[in-house]
């Protein structure tokens, strides 16, 4: 599973004209599954996500988690995360998983985040979806489940 990071003043997703998730303070998640992802990335990276220090404390030091400041998450998927672009000019989605079972793992990671402690909102799986947000900082990160052994 790979993750796009970005801590954000507010952060909306909107489909077919209506907006279907909206938070405040906290973090932006475009989260793409690959074949061959399973529930134990899933739990990794929500926990990253949960405990990754990336808010300012009172000396404006990276220094508290989400849940420290109270924030919320805005998760959205988005399959292309698992492309290639090595070879051509036009994606490959060969690494993506199939619907059914992407869905399936970002519920999942969704899942795993809120058990923490922490709101999500969500898009709709699979929705041509508009992403709106005020990125703070601006603050972005890429976590790959692919880099931690398990």
């Amino acid at each position: 599973m790979k993750i796009v990071l970005q801590r954000v003043r507010e952060a909306k997703v909107v489909v077919e004209g209506q907006t279907v998730g909206s938070i405040g303070r906290g973090l932006c998640l475009l989260v793409g599954v690959e074949k061959g992802d399973r529930e134990v990335e899933a739990e990794w990276l929500a926990s990253k996500v949960v405990e990754l220090r990336i808010f300012p404390d009172e000396n404006d030091r990276m220094n508290l988690s989400v849940k420290e400041v109270g924030g919320s998450v805005l998760a959205v998927s988005q399959f292309t995360l698992a492309s290639s672009i090595k070879k051509g000019r036009r994606p490959s989605f060969d690494r993506a998983e199939a619907p059914a079972r992407a869905a399936e793992l970002f519920d999942y990671f969704v899942d795993r985040v809120r058990a923490q402690g922490v709101e999500v909102q969500t898009g709709i799986f699979q929705a041509m979806m508009e992403v709106h947000l005020i990125n703070d900082g601006p603050v972005t990160f890429i976590l790959d489940s692919r880099l931690k052994q398990f």
